[in-house]
């Protein structure tokens, strides 16, 4: 199997970190014409310089929109909606109006404001790609984490209905849950539950192991190589998906 982007356009958000920054990078190589944006500037400053970048907050629609002004005239073949962000841990009583409004500002309505930009451009070519970011946490419940809980099932149905609403115009959406992925986010949420549940942040590490059926934690890389599958012409016929790329996630909310 020999994947090629050449001649692709992709837009990539929060592509500074993690699973973003792999996704572009991947992209990159495989000849794409990549352009990410991220609310880090040191993160977008290392990539390499053929991926164009923007510093942008992507709950702000306006500077959103002012990136698709520069893009897609160009015109735009993939857009993967990766940004996201963990969200308070706490009791749901506990939750402040700003923590609630920012969870749902990252992990959903970044990708609507997106997603309303580029359908049209999609739509006049007959062809595109979407890649919505899930989570365990938009297929199961997940205790003292009710903003991101709700956010990530809101990214859920929302991948399900532009699959149905784009299908006709050749348009192809996604999601991808990825598991307990390696880097700082889940250093983030391990310490968050630890600190919450009063337990040691390693007890936490092999809890959230033993929450998945392969005992597994996952890199970056590999859900990178399941995106670049699905948006090249292999996945052409692959819509609607909920995939996940997390050694079988039985509990996100493990107990000793």
């Amino acid at each position: 199997m020999n994947i090629s982007l050449e001649g692709k356009r992709a837009f990539i958000t929060a592509g500074g970190d993690g699973m973003g920054r792999t996704t572009a990078i991947t992209m990159d190589a495989l000849g794409a014409e990549v352009f990410t944006c991220d609310i880090d500037p040191a993160g977008l400053a290392t990539l390499p310089d053929s991926i164009t970048s923007w510093e942008c907050d992507v709950t702000n629609s306006d500077a959103l929109d002012a990136i698709f002004d520069e893009i897609l005239p160009g015109g735009l073949d993939i857009l993967v909606n990766n940004a996201g962000v963990g969200g308070p841990t706490k009791r749901v009583e506990e939750v402040t109006n700003a923590e609630w409004d920012h969870t749902m500002g990252v992990c959903i309505d970044a990708q609507f404001y997106c997603a309303r930009r580029v359908v049209p451009v999609f739509r006049a070519q007959s062809s595109g790609v979407i890649i919505n970011m899930v989570s365990a946490a938009g297929i199961m419940g997940y205790p003292n984490r009710a903003p991101y809980v709700a956010a990530k099932w809101a990214v859920a149905g929302f991948t399900e209905t532009l699959a149905m609403e784009l299908g006709p115009d050749q348009i192809r959406v996604n999601g991808i849950v990825p598991g307990n992925v390696n880097g700082q986010r889940m250093e983030n949420v391990i310490h968050a539950h630890a600190k919450a549940d009063g337990i040691d942040p390693e007890e936490v590490r092999r809890m959230y192991a033993i929450g998945t059926s392969m005992q597994a934690y996952v890199d970056p890389q590999e859900i990178s190589d399941l995106i670049m599958f699905l948006v090249s012409d292999y996945g052409r016929n692959i819509s609607g998906q909920i995939i996940g790329v997390d050694g079988n996630t039985e509990t996100l909310y493990p107990r000793r």
